[in-house]
């Protein structure tokens, strides 16, 4: 009976030994499943800073083809004015040459070039163009066009400044045909009785 009771306990003893490591190897492998494992944490952090690397190398890209883009247009934009601006010289220079030198065309060309420098001295502020009044005994008579043809249209006294615009041709007065026109259509007076402070462009 003894015998029998320590083979029991023996057999239960052998028993319990031989389960000791399986629960501790299972132990093992659930602890090593919840610890992350040191290799595969590195290369998650190999594979962000990668992700990151890629996507700031694309912003770069992105803003330097936007740059690009940008200067490209704008030199569109400067070779297309200087292109319309040779265009617009080229035709003008050859109207220029193939237009007949006629009386109206140098009248019209005079004409420009008053233009021209009346807008230049406006806006150098340069000082009005005036005359003095010259007449001896009577009043200088105003008229309506550059001749004693038109009629009458105001007087003036002698030594009175007048401000005045450009001159033309016209009638003769005493051996001169220049009359000189008023600013603000106020008429036209012989050159022969005003005495001006400089010299006075062509109409």
């Amino acid at each position: 009976m003894i015998r029998r009771t320590l083979q029991s306990g023996l057999l239960a003893a052998v028993a319990v030994l031989a389960l000791l490591p399986t629960a501790a190897g299972a132990t093992t492998a659930d602890a090593a499943a919840q610890r992350p494992v040191p290799g595969a944490t590195s290369q998650h952090q190999v594979h962000r800073a990668q992700h990151r690397t890629h996507r700031t190398a694309g912003r770069v890209h992105h803003r330097r083809y936007v740059a690009h883009h940008r200067h490209h247009r704008a030199h569109l934009r400067t070779h297309h004015a200087r292109r319309t601006h040779r265009i617009h010289r080229l035709t003008a220079r050859r109207t220029a040459y193939f237009m007949p030198q006629t009386a109206a065309y140098r009248l019209a060309m005079h004409r420009l070039q008053y233009r021209l420098a009346a807008h230049w001295m406006t806006h150098r502020h340069i000082k009005p163009l005036t005359g003095r009044v010259a007449t001896r005994h009577t009043v200088l008579n105003v008229r309506s066009g550059p001749g004693t043809g038109y009629r009458v249209i105001g007087h003036r006294q002698r030594g009175r400044v007048l401000a005045l615009t450009c001159r033309t041709r016209g009638s003769w007065v005493h051996g001169n045909r220049t009359w000189y026109r008023l600013p603000h259509h106020g008429g036209y007076v012989s050159a022969h009785y005003v005495r001006p402070s400089r010299s006075v462009p062509w109409c």
